[in-house]
C-alpha cells in the first residue's frame, strides 16, 4: 500500500485493455450457399438475361417471378428507373425482398456477363428453410440492422390516421402457436398500459391474440398491431435495446415469447420464419418509402 502512495516512483504501467472481440459478420456467404444448394439447382445463364423486371409482381402461376438467386460467378446489375443502383457480389443473394413478400420488384436484375446462379422459387424456399433454419435468423439479423439504421434517420413519420393494422400470422398459424405455446404464454394488458419502452433491454416478443397495440417512436405512432401481428421481435434477434414504445390501445391478450422459444420456432416451424421474413421485408419497404 505504501508503494502505491510513493509518487517519487514511476507509476506502474497499467495492463493493456483487452481488444474488443471481433463482431461476427451478419451475412455469411457459406450459410447462404448451403441454404440455396439444399433445395435449388445451379445453372448457367447467358449475358443479357433479365432475371426479373422492375415493378414485376410475384405470382403463384409464374414461379419465375417468385425466385431469389445466389450468385456463384459473373456480374449482375440491379437497375431502377433506367439507372444502376447496385451490383451483388459473388457469394451474395439478390431478389429476396420481393420473393419473401407480396410486393412488386423494386428493381430489375440483368446479367452483365455469363453467370452461374442458384435459384429458389416459393416451394424451394420453404423446403430449404425446413432444412437450414439458420438462414432465416441470418436474414432477419441483416434486415433488422438496416431497419434500425432507417429508423434513426426518420424525420417524417406517418400520422396515426394513415396507418393500417398490421398482421403477420394467418388464423391457421395463430391457432397452432396458441396451442403449442399454451396458457402459460398468455399475458393480458388493460387499455392504456405500457408494454415496452424504447431503450430498454428486450427479453420477450409478443404476438397479439386479441385487441390492438400502438407502436410509437419519439411520440409518433408508426404502427398499429392487431390479432396475428407481432412486435418486439427485433430485440430478440439482434439482442439490442428496444427501438420503439408499445402501449395497449385496447384491452389486449398477447402471447409472450422468450428468445429460446423464438429460436426453436424458427428452427422447427418454417411458416413461422417465412412469415417473419415477409413482415420484415414489408417494414423495410415502408420505412424506406417514408425516408424518400
Amino acid at each position: 500500500m505504501a508503494d502505491d502512495l510513493d509518487f517519487s516512483k514511476p507509476a506502474a504501467p497499467k495492463p493493456a485493455a483487452p481488444a474488443p472481440a471481433a463482431q461476427a459478420p451478419l451475412y455469411i456467404p457459406a450459410v447462404a450457399r448451403a441454404f440455396f444448394e439444399s433445395a435449388g439447382k445451379e445453372e448457367t445463364v447467358p449475358q443479357g438475361t433479365v432475371f426479373f423486371a422492375e415493378n414485376e409482381k410475384a405470382s403463384r402461376l409464374l414461379l419465375k417471378r417468385d425466385k431469389m438467386y445466389y450468385l456463384v460467378s459473373g456480374r449482375v446489375a440491379l437497375l431502377a428507373k433506367g439507372r444502376q443502383i447496385g451490383e451483388p457480389r459473388v457469394g451474395e443473394i439478390f431478389g429476396e425482398m420481393a420473393a419473401i413478400s407480396d410486393s412488386p420488384r423494386s428493381a430489375s436484375a440483368v446479367a452483365q456477363t455469363e453467370c452461374r446462379v442458384i435459384s429458389l422459387d416459393d416451394k424451394g424456399f420453404t423446403a430449404a428453410l425446413s432444412k437450414k433454419p439458420e438462414f432465416a435468423l441470418m436474414m432477419l439479423g441483416t434486415m433488422i440492422v438496416r431497419l434500425r439504421g432507417m429508423i434513426a434517420k426518420l424525420s417524417g413519420i406517418p400520422s396515426a390516421g394513415e396507418l393500417k393494422e398490421s398482421r403477420v400470422f394467418d388464423k391457421s398459424l395463430m391457432a397452432s402457436l396458441q396451442s403449442g405455446l399454451g396458457e402459460q404464454a398468455l399475458v393480458r394488458y388493460d387499455k392504456g398500459k405500457i408494454i415496452m419502452v424504447a431503450g430498454q433491454a428486450g427479453a420477450l416478443m409478443y404476438i397479439v391474440v386479441e385487441g390492438r397495440v400502438a407502436i410509437s417512436i419519439r411520440g409518433a405512432t408508426i404502427d398499429r398491431v392487431g390479432p396475428g401481428g407481432i412486435f418486439g421481435e427485433m430485440a430478440l434477434v439482434d439482442q439490442s435495446p428496444r427501438a420503439a414504445n408499445a402501449v395497449a390501445e385496447s384491452d389486449c391478450a398477447l402471447l409472450a415469447v422468450n428468445r429460446n422459444v423464438f429460436l426453436n420456432l424458427v428452427r422447427t416451424t418454417p411458416t413461422f420464419g417465412i412469415s417473419l421474413l415477409s413482415a420484415m421485408a414489408e417494414r423495410l419497404r415502408n420505412t424506406a418509402a417514408a425516408l424518400n
